[in-house]
């Protein structure tokens, strides 16, 4: 690739996993494709009317809010685009940056106080003056509203928000959080209009009251009240670091893989990115030169795992989840279900990261039924047993059906267990695992920010983001707060580490495979590589029309 989204320590992980028979070529492809977005072959325009042109973006990404105190999901894709936070994640930075802010720092040893001073003349989109109590209100209101399943776990380190005249902000945190930057940088904390959004309620809207780079012209929505477009134009009153290559995109919302390729096949739409199948993926890495495309690979820390609840008679028990941890091939999910698109993981910290290591791997090893059975046995288990797995419908993409029935194969295969598939669509799927109906269930999860911290916490403690109670103490109060008072982030390794080996221990998260980002476009698109930050979220702006070669 050109260039990695962010530089950390990495530990090499050793896996064991077949050659993709039909995705050898993807790698030498996309670096080609990279270069192609990258430098935009010394193009010049030749007419304003295409530059203007609007940018034409494809995704099965949609958002369930436009309110920001309400998302803690992929809502976040169009927030980056229209709202602005205090700081940010510039395209191939480590640590956040100022974006509304002139200047962010922590001013004492402990982390525990982070003063922000905002820029001069900053406004919203409709004219209306975004001063710090503006941004007082933003986070405040996150806290008040506390919607399940929305950001308030987020601002657990904060204590109070306290604004000095009208430019100055500081923070003051309960306790040492050195990744309290890295919160406010999130698309969660999105600072929003006082006149718009009030205080202890969402707002009722299809409208966006931002400071970012663009407003949105136009939201459109199905019936059931499904997005389908949003049409977004510059922001005149915009004041931030973002420099626009384009006056105007369009973001499209599919609901599978298949139609968003078609789409962009048939020029209907000139970038995809978010949702696109393995399938598709390979598809369009053997045409892109015969249909005018290109595809762009780039570093991923998408995570899909399993979660055993405790509410269950047999996943509360240790052996069964330590049977299915020894059961699971990862290099047979990666192949014969992702063909080669996402790779095998064996920790909840992604490779890349700071921190990662092989737990899983290095305490299982590769999958082996007879140790499998003898976890069984030692636990007194000695029929197969039953085991009910869910998964949703409608939010990871089309391989997550051929995904959980090979992991039933798998299982059932040495008749050491009888697995029930169900599945939902991800509303009254998320409900459901938010009250703990299911034994044992997938989740994917998509990094807030690029920190070891993000992969670990929000899965363990009383409330977390799965819904379901996993204490942990050694984890909650000892590692999570000895890492968050060292600022060196590269220096946080030993306690992740330890971390993961408690994770593995309890078997309670297993760790399936780590996803990689693919960007499908039109030949004549640009920049597509700096479109994504270290979240791997799509920065619109940086995409531009390329006029002629």
């Amino acid at each position: 690739m050109v260039a990695r989204l962010w530089h950390v320590r990495a530990r090499s992980v050793h896996v064991f996993n077949r050659a993709p028979r039909r995705l050898t070529s993807l790698r030498t492809a996309a670096a080609m494709a990279s270069i192609s977005l990258v430098a935009g072959c010394g193009l010049v325009s030749s007419g304003e009317s295409e530059e203007k042109k609007a940018i034409v973006v494809g995704t099965t990404s949609a958002p369930s809010t436009l309110d920001p105190a309400a998302a803690w999901d992929g809502s976040w894709e169009l927030f980056r685009n229209v709202y602005q936070t205090l700081v940010s994640f510039p395209s191939g930075s480590a640590a956040p940056e100022p974006d509304a802010a002139e200047t962010c720092r922590f001013t004492d040893s402990e982390n525990k106080t982070y003063r922000c001073e905002l820029r001069d003349g900053m406004k919203f989109s409709d004219g209306d003056a975004m001063d710090a109590a503006s941004v007082k209100h933003s986070i405040d209101r996150i806290r008040t509203i506390a919607v399940k399943g929305g950001p308030e776990p987020l601002l657990d380190s904060l204590d109070r928000v306290e604004t000095r005249g009208d430019k100055e902000v500081i923070f003051h945190l309960k306790k040492s959080d050195a990744t309290f930057p890295f919160v406010l940088a999130t698309p969660a904390m999105s600072i929003v209009d006082p006149d718009d959004y009030p205080a202890d309620k969402l707002r009722d809207a299809r409208t966006i009251t931002g400071s970012g780079p663009y407003l949105i012209q136009s939201y459109k929505v199905a019936a059931k009240g499904r997005p389908v477009e949003a049409v977004l134009a510059e922001n005149p009153h915009y004041e931030g670091p973002a420099e626009r290559k384009n006056s105007a995109v369009t973001i499209r919302y599919y609901q599978d893989s298949a139609a968003m390729v078609g789409a962009l096949k048939a020029k209907k739409i000139d970038v995809t990115f978010r949702g696109l199948a393995p399938t598709d993926i390979v598809d369009l890495d053997a045409q892109q030169a015969a249909n005018g495309l290109q595809l762009v690979e780039g570093a991923g820390m998408e995570i899909r795992y399993l979660v055993f609840t405790q509410k269950d008679k047999w996943t509360r028990n240790p052996a069964v989840r330590k049977a299915v941890a020894q059961l699971i091939d990862r290099a047979a999910i990666s192949h014969e279900v992702y063909e080669g698109t996402v790779e095998p993981l064996y920790s909840m910290v992604p490779k890349g990261v700071t921190g990662h290591n092989a737990g899983f791997f290095n305490s299982f090893g590769k999958p082996d039924a007879t140790k499998a059975k003898a976890l069984l046995t030692e636990a007194g288990i000695f029929e197969p047993v039953p085991l009910t797995l869910w998964y949703t419908t409608d939010r990871y993409g089309s391989g997550t059906k051929p995904e959980f029935d090979e992991i039933k194969r798998q299982l059932e295969k040495p008749g050491l267990f009888k697995v029930t598939l169900k599945s939902r669509p991800w509303v009254t799927y998320e409900a459901g695992y938010r009250k703990g109906e299911y034994p044992v269930f997938g989740r994917g999860w998509f990094p807030d920010f690029p920190d070891p911290d993000n992969f670990i916490a929000p899965f363990v403690g009383p409330k977390n983001a799965l819904g379901t109670p996993y204490p942990s103490p050694e984890i909650t109060d000892k590692l999570l707060p000895e890492s968050r008072r060292e600022s060196d982030r590269g220096a946080v390794d030993d306690a992740f580490e330890r971390a993961q080996d408690i994770l593995v221990d309890d078997a309670r998260l297993l760790p399936l495979w780590q996803g990689k980002q693919y960007i499908a476009a039109s030949e004549e698109i640009a920049g597509g590589e700096q479109a994504l930050d270290p979240s791997t979220i799509m920065m619109m702006w940086a995409l531009e029309r390329k006029t002629s070669w």
